[in-house]
């Protein structure tokens, strides 16, 4: 007899509701992810004869090495052996003629829309440690399910994804709007703690507790989104909540700046910064327009704050050329070359990565505060995370994260950081003045 623990039956109740098609599960380790995934295919596959189902996730050595693991001994906790694995081309294949395919999820250059899924038919499937894939699979393999049987056996398309916390698509697409009750209602997010997992042994829950590094901790045992373990992170967290607190950095006799990312082909929002020195007071999001009813309401938000022409930067890249070309403002063009700076000893790749190292000095020493309600400051959270170090390219010169890696991690633009880096030109341009007690604005 299969007794599971409360978090998987109600996740289980949910895998069986006709209204749901997304479900995520988990939120740390040992909540009993991977048996709950098995055991819901497996019931379905029994059910309904025939239908077609899958297994996604990074690397398909991974779903050999752990996921059929949890397959094989649920078979045999069940009695159940009329089932074959075809290692060759990977799927699994029932006595009734249901079928399980195990797909290598990995993101690859030379398929970066994930076209080699493009022609599959499933009745629903399971994305196992949806933290390590790229949004892309994810989006794509929604379009695939709900396509083999699902009107004639009257069954709901739906697509399971397990997985532990971690900054990608999973936290602004799920757990974000999950914390801030906005998960449409065909999309579910059960969190499941190991303490939830009365078949977990003490040996388990003590390994957890003696991690040592703090965000792996966080992460793991106590279930912590906001936590990111990457090393390479330009932004720490702890900086990043500092700027939403700085509340020192307000200075009324400051110079004022506005910065703006504006929206290109297919996005429908541009996004305006308002700043007193390094103080973003006020965040304007714009729905949809054209380049000439931007260009007036920057003009009118210039007259309203007083703002120099001088002290205005857009970013120049696409139709944002557009704005820059009406204002005459400053245009800010990511790959572009550095500023020179004769105090500057570093190379960089462009002017977005030289902005972004500096941004990132600017935050470690908390002389940001950027004041803004508490759904911008997850987004804003989430894309500074983002944001990596990169290393450096072939010509040795220092670079951050793409902004294409950035959107399939987040899966979006990340617009936000875009528009404070903007405000980091003008520190990293203007020769800096001797400093003065207290803080120096520029």
């Amino acid at each position: 007899m299969i007794k599971g623990t409360p978090k998987q039956k109600e996740c289980f109740k949910v895998l069986l509701d006709k209204e749901t098609k997304t479900i995520a599960y988990g939120g740390a380790a040992g909540g009993g992810k991977s048996f709950l995934g098995c055991f819901w295919l497996f019931v379905m596959c029994k059910a309904y004869p025939g239908t077609r189902w899958f297994i996604g996730r990074q690397e398909l050595k991974r779903i050999r090495q752990s996921t059929l693991i949890s397959w094989s001994k649920l078979c045999q906790l069940i009695g159940y052996s009329e089932y074959s694995l075809n290692g060759k081309d990977n799927f699994i294949k029932l006595d009734n003629g249901s079928h399980i395919d195990l797909l290598d999820l990995e993101y690859k250059p030379s398929d970066p829309l994930y076209e080699r899924f493009g022609s599959l038919e499933y009745t629903g499937g399971w994305i196992e440690e949806g933290g390590e894939i790229n949004f892309g699979a994810y989006d794509v393999l929604r379009t695939r399910i709900g396509r083999h049987l699902n009107k004639e056996l009257g069954i709901t398309s739906k697509i399971l994804v397990t997985c532990n916390p971690k900054k990608n698509w999973l936290y602004s697409e799920i757990y974000v709007k999950w914390k801030q009750g906005r998960l449409p209602s065909h999309t579910k997010f059960i969190q499941a703690f190991v303490q939830d997992n009365e078949h977990v042994g003490e040996d388990y829950i003590d390994n957890l507790q003696s991690i040592k590094d703090k965000a792996t901790k966080e992460r793991l045992l106590l279930g912590n989104w906001e936590y990111d373990d990457d090393p390479s992170a330009l932004f720490q967290y702890d900086n990043i909540l500092n700027s939403f607190s700085n509340t020192f950095i307000t200075q009324k006799n400051a110079k004022s700046y506005l910065t703006c990312d504006v929206a290109r082909f297919g996005k429908d929002k541009s996004v305006i910064m308002l700043w007193r020195g390094f103080h973003c007071y006020k965040i304007i999001k714009i729905d949809k327009n054209s380049i000439t009813e931007l260009a007036d309401i920057i003009k009118g938000l210039m007259r309203k704050e007083r703002i120099p022409l001088s002290n205005v930067i857009c970013d120049e890249d696409g139709v944002g050329g557009g704005v820059v070309d009406i204002l005459k403002c400053k245009g800010f063009i990511a790959n572009s070359r550095q500023i020179d700076r004769k105090s500057n000893k570093q190379n960089f790749n462009n002017l977005k990565s030289q902005c972004a190292f500096s941004l990132a000095q600017q935050y470690e020493e908390n002389k940001y505060y950027i004041e803004c309600s508490t759904a911008d400051q997850d987004i804003i959270t989430e894309e500074l995370e983002v944001v990596k170090d990169a290393g450096f390219d072939d010509d040795n010169k220092q670079r951050i994260t793409p902004k294409k890696e950035m959107k399939d991690i987040i899966g979006r633009s990340p617009d936000y950081f875009d528009t404070i880096n903007m405000r980091e030109w003008f520190n990293v341009k203007e020769t800096r003045k001797p400093k003065k007690a207290g803080i120096t604005t520029y």
